[in-house]
């Protein structure tokens, strides 16, 4: 065993040396199969740990050095993150198959290949559990040929195609009873999925919260049904699609407070209060706090109190409450309707958004006394809500004569400042 140990640490010393080797002399093509046999280099590593990690887990070395799994250990003894942890610990259960060992070594797959054909192959048994007429020796001879199957397809397919292809390869292996397997397996998959559900909000770290979990594949698609009409890039659009999805989200639910059928919140409807500092000499609004306790910029609460149920607490400089204020839904019932017939969706210039996904805004704030009237209103959607309250110098709004909203530019965009209408929305 020492011989291998030394073996292991020259290869080591090899490849470091190589990987600081100069490349420039290398034509094109050497360039490329130096890549394909550094990849075939890394995989056969990568068998290495996983057989060294499978000999550990079944020596109990993990549980003899306190750990309580086998990714614990890695996660001590390599000093790796929890994901490639896992990882490792799955590519080392994979390697128990000769068959997908070799094919490794070969280079037919690579381990991630591997670790999803074995996770296919441990699968077939609970497939056929409900089909008496498949007895244990054809149930083994289906798994190995499932696994020769995918190893084939190796060659052309993706760790993720496979996966694919695994969730239907008694299609491939077994057609005759291939369908009543696969409801019975959906089923079972199913169960599991309702049962894994979760949804998470991380605490706010340099003002981002992370939001992770998992959804059944039903609710998945009635989100992305939800959230795919707002994620379509408009003209002038520079969010990435991850930004436009985070966007979508929050409209959704902006949409959701704006119908006033979510249920009630400690004998309330659903709503939003905020506590907004205030300076008595410059009589303005400085940064707010949420009733779930996170900051927010001054401007946010504005944006905040154009269309939202909120109950501001308006504090002086040494914290006492000069004004308590009232709690509303602005802009709801027959005023909304009102709205949504004038301005036909988001009033900006040229904005293609219906009005269900607008926002009501004060041309002059509320904050700053504005009435809650049809004149003092006009549809935004969100992303032009935000450039109305951020943009600087802004875009000015005021209604002419006809009662219609017409937007002035700032003059760093038309320095003649020509007055603007959203021309893609009907008129009367």
């Amino acid at each position: 065993m020492g011989r291998m140990l030394a073996d292991v640490q020259q290869l080591g010393q090899d490849a470091a040396k190589l990987a600081a080797s100069p490349l420039w002399p290398l034509a094109d093509d050497d360039l490329i199969e130096v890549l394909r046999a550094a990849r075939h280099l890394e995989q056969a590593a990568a068998v290495l740990q996983a057989r060294v990690v499978q000999q550990a887990a079944s020596r109990g070395v993990p549980q003899a050095q306190g750990h309580r799994s086998t990714a614990g250990w890695l996660r001590s003894t390599l000093v790796l993150d929890a994901q490639p942890a896992r990882e490792l610990t799955e590519f080392a259960a994979a390697m128990k198959s000769p068959a997908l060992q070799e094919a490794v070594l070969d280079g037919r797959a690579d381990l991630r290949q591997a670790t999803v054909i074995a996770a296919t192959c441990k699968s077939i048994p609970a497939e056929l559990a409900d089909h008496d007429e498949v007895g244990l020796a054809e149930a083994a001879g289906l798994v190995e040929q499932a696994e020769r199957t995918q190893i084939d397809m190796a060659a052309r397919l993706t760790a993720h195609q496979l996966r694919r292809i695994g969730e239907r390869i008694l299609a491939h292996v077994a057609p005759q009873i291939a369908e009543r397997a696969d409801e019975a397996a959906l089923a079972r998959q199913e169960a599991r999925a309702h049962a894994g559900r979760g949804l998470t909000l991380s605490r706010p770290h340099n003002g981002l919260v992370r939001v992770s979990g998992l959804l059944e594949a039903e609710d998945a698609a009635v989100v992305q049904s939800a959230l795919h009409p707002l994620c379509r890039p408009v003209a002038g659009d520079d969010r990435t699609p991850p930004q436009r999805r985070a966007d979508a989200l929050t409209e959704v639910c902006r949409l959701a407070l704006r119908t006033t059928e979510l249920p009630a919140d400690g004998g309330e409807p659903a709503h939003l209060a905020v506590t907004v500092a205030y300076d008595p000499l410059t009589r303005t609004l400085g940064s707010a706090v949420t009733d779930t306790g996170e900051r927010l910029s001054a401007g946010a609460a504005r944006r905040l109190a154009c269309d939202a149920r909120i109950l501001p607490f308006v504090l002086g400089g040494a914290g006492q409450i000069l004004d308590a204020g009232r709690s509303r839904r602005l802009a709801t019932g027959p005023l909304r309707r009102a709205l949504a017939v004038r301005d036909h969706g988001c009033a900006f210039p040229d904005c293609e958004r219906p009005p269900r996904w607008t926002e009501a805004h004060h041309i002059t704030p509320w904050t700053e006394g504005g009435p809650t009237a049809l004149d003092n209103l006009v549809l935004l959607c969100r992303p032009h809500h935000r450039l109305i309250h951020n943009d600087n110098p802004t875009w000015r709004i005021h209604l002419d004569p006809d009662r219609l909203p017409t937007f002035i530019p700032p003059p760093t965009l038309d320095p003649d400042q020509h007055p603007r209408r959203n021309l893609y929305h009907p008129r009367r």
